[in-house]
């Protein structure tokens, strides 16, 4: 079903981009940069977040960590991950496959700067197998994104410890 209502989005916004899907997981950032063949960091991984009252949607590139003192500056409040039942009831797709494509609910979508640095990211389309590559730029423009700072670079160490 979520798939399904990425591609209907695709269908209607955007038809030149085709959802890609793969045999293999793409449900961590590792997993869908091995399936889709790109760095790490160019997978624009979605973040389901509470801030206050509100449920948000921050697009960030696949490496970079949320910096809460940045998003408790630029959203007003502290923010903090839905679990997994809220994520699936808000946004209609499964953990692993969030992206800001064919909600089930109108949320507000916020893309991360860490994503300029790129020509082409690969976000998730809605399942743990499918996958859309796109510039950030245009992302950001077919969702009404706003541009935000909130995330910190990782640190050297962070980049090779396990996941």
């Amino acid at each position: 079903m979520s798939l399904d209502s990425v591609r209907a989005f695709f269908a209607e916004h955007a038809p030149d981009v085709a959802v890609i899907v793969s045999d293999k997981s793409s449900a961590t950032v590792t997993l869908a940069a091995e399936a889709f063949g790109v760095a790490p960091e160019r997978i624009a991984k979605t973040l389901s977040l509470r801030v206050g009252e509100r449920v948000v949607l921050v697009v960030t590139k696949g490496t970079a960590r949320l910096d809460n003192k940045k998003a408790k500056t630029a959203f007003g409040a502290k923010p903090r991950m839905l679990d997994a039942g809220e994520v699936v009831s808000l946004t209609g797709h499964p953990v692993g496959g969030v992206c800001p494509f064919g909600l089930a609910t109108p949320l507000p979508v916020f893309c991360d700067i860490s994503l300029r640095a790129f020509d082409e990211v690969v976000p998730a389309a809605g399942s743990i197998h499918s996958a859309v590559r796109i510039t950030p730029e245009r992302m950001a423009a077919l969702v009404n994104a706003t541009w935000v700072d909130v995330c910190q670079e990782p640190q050297p160490e962070q980049m090779t410890a396990p996941a």
